[in-house]
């Protein structure tokens, strides 16, 4: 159930972005697992990722907090899932001093990619995702673009040597997986590792060899 909590600790605090890039599923249901498991998410949405929110998944823009509340109701109510506009720059999340475990962007296009790697931040999106680098947090960055030319793979290595865990969005097949679900919840399963959260989203490699 969306915000089941599963433990008497404090929840821990994630940031959730979705951008314009398509596979606007995969941030919806990273935001379910994340709250499945007890944390707390701060979600923003950027007005593109909203437009392709729209063409996706048939989410109306102009009803946003309503769609949010359709499928999140319960955990917004308990104030464990916060949606932040992106003009909203002065956000919890803005700030350094808000205590944070760190920040996904998934999908992630190749305009905010290439802000975040040249420390533009002039939206809630790419401050955040700045405030994640100067404070030493976790950041996660789920690009979806292709092909990719040489000015998105130079943006993504910088981001990748300062720490930043870049996750493209590439399906696997050695599970075989046999829905769109699957697939998407194999991608969302790899965030969640690099968080350093527990799930059973796909079978791993090797585990039907277990206990042999």
């Amino acid at each position: 159930m969306v915000g089941e909590r599963t433990s008497g600790q404090p929840p821990k605090r994630w940031a959730v972005g979705i951008t314009g890039a398509s596979g606007s599923i995969y941030g919806i249901r990273l935001v379910e697992e994340l709250l499945r498991t007890g944390a707390a998410v701060h979600l923003v949405v950027t007005e593109a990722g909203w437009r392709v929110l729209k063409e996706e998944l048939g989410w109306e823009s102009s009803k946003r907090k309503e769609m949010l509340e359709r499928r999140f109701g319960e955990a917004m109510e308990s104030g464990r899932l916060v949606y932040h506009p992106n003009a909203d720059i002065g956000a919890s999340i803005a700030s350094g001093s808000y205590r944070m475990e760190g920040m996904a962007i998934m999908p992630c296009s190749m305009g905010t990619l290439a802000s975040i790697a040249h420390g533009i931040s002039d939206d809630l999106m790419t401050r955040a995702a700045d405030v994640m680098l100067k404070e030493g947090r976790r950041l996660l960055i789920v690009p979806r673009e292709t092909p990719l030319h040489a000015i998105h793979l130079e943006n993504m290595l910088s981001l990748a040597r300062l720490g930043v865990r870049i996750i493209p969005a590439m399906p696997a097949f050695y599970y075989k997986p046999q829905t769109m679900d699957e697939m998407i919840d194999f991608l969302v399963g790899k965030v969640l590792d690099n968080m350093d959260i527990d799930h059973e989203l796909y079978r791993r490699w090797g585990d039907e060899h277990d206990g042999d």
